[in-house]
């Protein structure tokens, strides 16, 4: 029983070889079909089940077959170019008007002024990027993180992000900076400094 197993899937693989060759046109090249043959058995020693009931296909059917494979991997192409956003400026002042950009930038502030802003202009096209701006107060060598912000932005052109930091008392004098991310990476910093007029 087992022989004669082997021996229909052994004539399944040779006739399932000759008409590939048959289909690609190389009738004359019937040298090659004992090749064919010879590297099937081990397929379908592998897996019998499928060497004995699996329909014959002709090449021209098997390649169209593999076109809709690599089809899939086309959108990816567009997908990585959707994600194109980058920063354009970092803008720092005390006020911001209804676009979001700040109304004056400066680079110097008083110890009294409660707020800080940080306005982010970005241009492309993003389905959910991250912002950050990370605020630091520079003593000396050694920076203290006053404020770490992210925002997630969603955005096909020109857009402006605004950040902000607060302090309910007076700001101690001394240079600032703040460092703006995108997905993690630093694309941009501004630094500024507080001291009395």
């Amino acid at each position: 029983m087992k022989l004669s197993l082997r021996s229909s899937a052994l004539a399944t693989a040779t006739v399932a070889g000759l008409l590939v060759l048959t289909a690609c046109g190389k009738k004359d090249e019937q040298q090659n079909a004992p090749a064919a043959a010879s590297t099937a058995p081990a397929a379908a020693a592998t897996a019998p089940a499928h060497a004995a009931t699996a329909p014959v296909v002709p090449a021209a059917t098997t390649t169209a077959a593999a076109a809709p494979a690599a089809q899939p991997t086309a959108p990816a192409a567009p997908a990585a170019a959707s994600e194109s956003l980058k920063v354009e400026s970092v803008t720092l002042g005390n006020a911001v008007g209804n676009d979001k950009k700040v109304a004056k930038a400066k680079t110097t502030f008083t110890p009294n002024e409660k707020t800080i802003y940080a306005s982010v202009a970005t241009d492309g096209t993003s389905a959910g990027a991250t912002l950050n701006a990370k605020w630091t107060f520079q003593d000396g060598e050694t920076a203290t993180t006053v404020s770490d912000i992210s925002q997630s932005i969603s955005t096909d052109g020109p857009a402006v992000t605004t950040f902000k930091v607060q302090n309910p008392n007076e700001w101690p004098e001394g240079k600032y900076k703040v460092v703006v991310s995108l997905n993690g990476q630093a694309v941009g910093n501004e630094s500024f400094e507080v001291k009395k007029k």
